[in-house]
Parts: structure tokens; C-alpha cells; sequence
């Protein structure tokens, strides 16, 4: 099998911009991993294109051809829908056709429009990813089934709403730097608890913002990197997926992550690593309680120890293992069908060196990206490493 080389990245800045189009959007990050790749549109053989709302955002299926047109690529584009987790399965179908030998060039993304939905536009819509009989149809919305998850982690492991506050606090701080961070202020501990509560225990700066955004990324066989020169010291190692049950009330556990478990394992085995050997990781915080969850089902924790793990200092910048170092969707934001493949560009600059905070690591050789869909129904794990050049 063909290693797989990260050649180029790139993204828009997520935030709210509801006059831009969806192909506007793509266009503009995509060329921007073509250009840091220094691979030209037509060298691309596959496009994959995450996104999971377009019908309802922009009234616009079929949008793998769309967006080929929009980067000048002349290849087979296929989208992807996964709910929240589009680009992460997008990413792990590209990093398999560029193994098999498929393609020697796949450009690589995603984005979703939301913000010109409204706030209650955007929130509908999103809720389809949920179980439309048992779940939207009786009221639920995803701030709702998160808490209802916190709760079932309260319960079973302990915790509070402070520790929580930890999660916020930390992300918002990390994500100042960040050029493509929506929200690019610091926060306290006292303001997150004093702020709204949205489901209880969750608040308002518990739960990542509505985005518009776009990621992309351009991925080649070493073959090709070598053959053209590229300058790509980060592969992807480790792929996997993992899937559970997509109603909360069919599940065996509320406070715990399966399908992130199923995928993580499968990436690990795959990289031929553990969690031992990632030195940083960015992950799927849609709010904050669902860091705690990815963190433990990653490995990285015991169940119930992820808790309070920020609180401690232990996954801010300087700690034995730093997390969501882009500032997360909490604070870079969360245009759902790119945040897997931002995930992935972020954590190429942080471990190339050209992130506004890798100075503040130390020397990180193993990245980790997880994205979830959903209340984690789905789930996608990469491990990313620094190869000798």
C-alpha cells in the first residue's frame, strides 16, 4: 500500500457569513490546499466532499460536481453525509483510495452553510440528524440530548458543571491566535457558569457556535510527493469508523462513546501506535461534555477520570497531552460538514510548525483527529505523524 501524504491544506475563516454561497466557500479552501500543496487542479483525481445540510441550507443536492467545478477539477467528485462527521468519512475514503492505488492525488473537504438559516432555521436542521420518529417528533434538539448526556455522566462518574467550565475556558484561550477562529475571545471560569443555561447543566458557553465555513485538503501517495518534489512530512497513519445505535433511548450507555471506542481502535491498530503515543489531539466538542466523552473513549483517560482533566491543566497547551489546540469547534467554530477535515489541516500546521501555536508545544510528532456525527452514532479516528523527510 501507498503511504499517504498530507501535501496542502487549507480553510476559510468560520463564522458567520450568510451572503456567501456554499461553492463560494469551498472554492476559496480549496485552492488555498492546492496552492500550500503546489499541485495544480488538474493533477487531481478524486474529489470527496463532505457536507450535510445543503438541501435545507441552499436547496442544492449533487454537490460532488458543483464543487469540482468550483476548484477547476475535472475528476469523479462524490459528497459525503455523515451528519457532523461528512469530511471526517470523506477523509477515510480518500486515505483508502490513495492506498489501494487508486489515485496518486485526492483533494480532500468540506463546508456547510448555516447561518442564513436563523438560529431556529439552523437548529431544525441540524436535529434531522437525530431519529426523526422516536427523537425530533417528541421535541428533542441536540443541546437537549447533550445534556441529557451530561447528566447520565454526572450520575454514573460525578462531575460538575464547573469542571465543564475548564472545557470553555480552555478552548477559547487556545483559539486566540487562530486567523480562522470564530470566536477568538478569552472567557472565564465565572462567565461560563454565570451565562444562560441552554439544557440543563449545559450553558451557553458550553455549546459550540453555528458556522459557515470550509476545509479542504490535499492528500498524495509518497510516490507522487517524491516524484514532484512535494514538501508533505505529515502522513496519515491510522483510519477509522466506528457507529452506534442513532436514538439515545436504544443505547447501553449514555455516558460512554462506542463508536469512538470501534474507531479509535480500528486507527490505532491501523498506525500500529496506542494513546500513549499521541502528543496532541483535536476533538469533536460540539459541547463541552463531549470532549470529556472523546477523551475517554480515545483512551486517553479511564471512564469517569476525563472529567476533570481540564481543570487540572492536564489537556491545555502545556500539558502531558494537549487538546483541541485550533481552539475546537467551541471557539474555531463548527461549520458541521467541514469540521473533520479542519481538524485535519490544523493539526498538519501544528505538526509541520506553521500554526500560530506551535511554538507553544513541544516538538509534537502524533496528532489524533476525531469527528463525530450526531450524538456519536458515527464516528471517524486518523492519527496523523511527522515522517522523516
Amino acid at each position: 500500500m501507498s503511504e499517504v501524504r498530507i501535501a496542502g491544506v487549507g480553510l476559510t475563516p468560520f463564522g458567520r457569513m450568510p451572503d456567501r454561497t456554499g461553492r463560494d466557500l469551498f472554492a476559496e479552501a480549496g485552492l488555498a490546499a492546492l496552492d500550500d500543496a503546489g499541485v495544480v487542479p488538474p493533477a487531481v483525481e478524486h474529489l470527496f466532499f463532505g457536507n450535510f445540510m445543503g438541501e435545507l441550507a441552499e436547496h442544492q443536492g449533487h454537490q460532488g460536481p458543483l464543487m469540482a467545478e468550483a476548484v477547476g477539477v475535472n475528476a469523479p467528485a462524490t459528497r459525503f453525509e455523515t451528519a457532523c462527521a461528512s469530511s471526517g468519512v470523506a477523509v477515510r475514503e480518500a486515505v483508502k483510495t490513495v492506498r489501494n492505488g487508486e489515485a496518486d492525488v485526492v483533494l480532500v473537504g468540506g463546508m456547510e452553510r448555516m447561518t442564513n438559516m436563523g438560529t431556529a432555521g439552523a437548529t431544525d436542521g441540524l436535529s434531522i440528524a437525530a431519529d426523526d420518529l422516536y427523537e425530533i417528533r417528541a421535541g428533542m434538539t441536540f443541546p437537549a440530548a447533550y445534556a441529557l448526556m451530561a447528566q447520565a455522566y454526572f450520575e454514573e462518574f460525578g462531575g460538575s458543571v464547573e469542571d465543564l467550565a475548564h472545557v470553555a475556558v480552555k478552548n477559547h484561550d487556545n483559539a486566540l491566535p487562530n486567523e480562522y477562529a470564530q470566536y477568538r475571545n478569552a472567557i472565564t471560569v465565572e462567565q461560563a457558569l454565570d451565562a444562560p443555561r441552554i439544557a440543563d447543566p449545559l450553558g451557553l458557553f458550553d455549546s459550540c457556535p453555528i458556522s459557515d465555513g470550509a476545509s479542504a485538503a490535499v492528500l498524495v501517495s509518497d510516490e507522487f510527493a517524491e516524484r514532484e518534489g512535494l514538501d508533505a512530512p505529515v502522513s496519515i497513519t491510522g483510519s477509522g469508523q466506528g457507529g452506534d445505535k442513532l436514538a439515545l433511548h436504544d443505547r447501553e450507555w449514555l455516558a460512554r462513546s462506542p463508536a469512538t471506542e470501534r474507531a479509535a481502535e480500528m486507527a490505532y491498530d491501523d498506525a500500529g501506535i496506542g494513546p500513549d503515543d499521541v502528543d496532541l489531539a483535536e476533538v469533536h466538542d460540539c459541547f463541552t461534555i463531549a470532549e470529556v466523552l472523546a477523551i475517554e473513549a480515545l483512551g486517553f483517560y479511564e471512564d469517569g477520570a476525563g472529567i476533570t482533566a481540564a481543570r487540572d491543566g492536564e489537556t491545555t497547551r502545556d500539558g502531558r497531552l494537549p487538546v483541541n489546540v485550533s481552539g475546537g469547534l467551541k471557539a474555531k467554530g463548527h461549520p458541521v460538514g467541514a469540521t473533520g477535515v479542519a481538524q485535519i489541516a490544523s493539526l498538519t500546521k501544528l505538526l509541520r510548525g506553521t500554526h500560530p501555536r506551535s511554538s507553544d508545544l513541544d516538538d509534537p510528532r502524533v496528532g489524533l483527529a476525531h469527528n463525530a456525527g450526531g450524538t456519536v452514532a458515527s464516528a471517524t479516528v486518523h492519527v496523523l505523524e511527522v515522517m522523516d523527510r
